[in-house]
């Protein structure tokens, strides 16, 4: 296995523990979140859309998660490319929409945390295997 590859697994791994992680936390403490998340976006116009974003968010979450965990298992396998870039595409979506939540809700620090990893992700995107 050369280093590409490893790089791959652990760019895949790294995603499926950071958005699994974050999907539970958002599946079991939905009330929790919610109420940060309308106090953050409330005075925003987006204060009313608060339930759908987060609904959006743990999906997006989820499919990325679990689909960069399924990932591992294809590139090991070297199984369909398309897997594991869809995956990182989600993932890059996910960091897209949550720092667009950020700079709107005027939250420039948490937006600079954010940015890191959607600069980790993009590179982690670029990494994937071509399916064509």
């Amino acid at each position: 296995m050369d280093a590409l590859s490893v790089a791959r697994l652990f760019v895949c791994a790294f995603f499926a523990v950071v958005l699994i992680q974050s999907s539970i936390d958002k599946l079991f403490d939905w009330k929790g979140n919610l109420e940060w998340l309308t106090g953050h976006f409330g005075k925003t116009f987006l204060r009313s859309q608060v339930p759908m974003m987060l609904g959006t968010v743990l999906m997006v979450e989820l499919m990325g998660g679990f689909g960069c965990a399924l990932s591992i298992i294809v590139l090991l396998t070297r199984g369909p490319a398309l897997i594991p870039l869809v995956s990182m595409s989600l993932v890059c979506l996910n960091f897209v929409m949550l720092i667009t939540g950020q700079r709107i809700a005027k939250d420039y620090a948490g937006a600079a945390t954010i940015a890191a990893y959607f600069i980790s992700a993009l590179y982690g995107l670029t990494l994937m295997p071509s399916p064509v």
